[in-house]
């Protein structure tokens, strides 16, 4: 397993709003977070900043396709990080 970065302090405040509480989010958030956030290039990570304002139950029409966003760029990383997620279940 490649080492993690040491993150910053806005990224730190990034983890830690990124624990949602709500299990089906924490499928998808908590790996992604835990694997993928730090290594990930700036535009990438201030995209998952903006996927972290929305609320939770939006998040979840999203990561289940109830519904999708209007930012692009947020459902495209929810597209990936869903991807992502399911590939690994897979190994």
């Amino acid at each position: 397993m490649t080492t993690q970065p040491e993150p910053t302090t806005e990224q730190r405040r990034i983890i830690y709003q990124a624990r949602r509480g709500l299990k089906e989010l924490d499928f998808y958030i908590d790996p992604y977070v835990k694997e993928l956030y730090l290594t990930a290039d700036a535009a990438e990570q201030a995209t998952f900043a903006e996927l972290l304002t929305y609320e939770d139950p939006d998040l979840l029409d999203y990561f289940t396709n109830q519904s999708q966003p209007d930012d692009a760029a947020v459902w495209e990383l929810v597209n990936k990080i869903k991807t992502w997620r399911h590939s690994k279940d897979l190994v």
